[in-house]
């Protein structure tokens, strides 16, 4: 399996573009699919880059309902004509940063008939799973960090029904892909035990020193505790990413322009 970051915060190399945002092109043994679509229209600029054909791509996941994942989307309609992309049905709901700063995808793209509402579970096939881990008991906390959803006319603290995960079965593999984990990453590989774990850790808003850093510490240790490997970028941070990597042995960083194999 091949993983290519179209989008990310940071750029591997000067000849990508970078954003505050989030964008994976993953060729499988069978699919060809492209995991959220970053802010805006670079991330196809960046994959003809990679000589990743959009057009091509045969399955379209949307992580959750804000916008620096599904901002792409109207440019990905563009280029693909085919492809079904499958969002959580919460996922063109409402949803700020803070009071004011509205950070939801347009609903107005669903007249595309192009997008498939997913519920809690959905199996695509043998390879491929989506599930929202709704109804799992979390055993960690997981801070919203000011992030809001707006629910009969009030702003409340996101309880990110609207994020989904996808799984990845391939090579004897459970991979799980994340765009940012607001559940929590420690209740996600618990829920999901996954061998490989791609995506956003949300934790930018922590500090590395202080109450917060505990947190991270015990993120570190109970993380590299497991057998999994893990490739992280976007919403982890720079500075926590590099916190993390001191303290664990299986943390890669994803940039924008980076293609792993797994």
């Amino acid at each position: 399996m091949k993983i290519y970051t179209l989008m990310e915060n940071t750029a591997c190399e000067e000849r990508f573009c970078c954003e505050h945002g989030l964008s994976l092109y993953i060729e499988t043994k069978n699919h060809k699919i492209l995991f959220d679509t970053g802010a805006g229209a670079a991330f196809a600029e960046n994959a003809a880059a990679l000589g990743v054909d959009l057009a091509a791509v045969d399955v379209c996941i949307i992580s959750h309902g804000h916008n620096d994942h599904g901002g792409g989307l109207a440019k990905f309609l563009e280029m693909n004509k085919t492809a079904p992309i499958y969002i959580s049905r919460y996922g063109f709901e409402r949803h700020f940063a803070g009071s004011d700063r509205e950070i939801s995808i347009p609903a107005a793209l669903q007249e595309s008939g192009r997008f498939v509402l997913v519920g809690d579970y959905l199996k695509l096939d043998d390879e491929l799973e989506l599930c929202s881990c709704n109804d799992k008991l979390a055993k960690h906390f997981a801070d919203s960090f000011g992030l809001n959803m707006l629910q009969d006319g009030k702003l409340l603290p996101d309880d990110f029904r609207h994020e989904q995960y996808l799984l990845i079965h391939e090579g004897g593999k459970k991979i799980l892909c994340s765009g940012c984990s607001h559940k929590g990453i420690l209740n996600l590989m618990e829920w999901l035990q996954p061998d490989v774990c791609i995506g956003g850790f949300h934790f930018m808003k922590l500090a590395t020193e202080g109450a917060d850093k505990a947190v991270l510490d015990e993120a570190a240790a109970e993380l590299d505790s497991l057998p999994a490997e893990y490739y992280t970028c976007h919403c982890t941070g720079e500075e926590q990413y590099a916190y993390l990597k001191q303290r664990m042995n299986k943390l890669h960083y994803l940039a924008a322009g980076a293609v792993v194999e797994v």
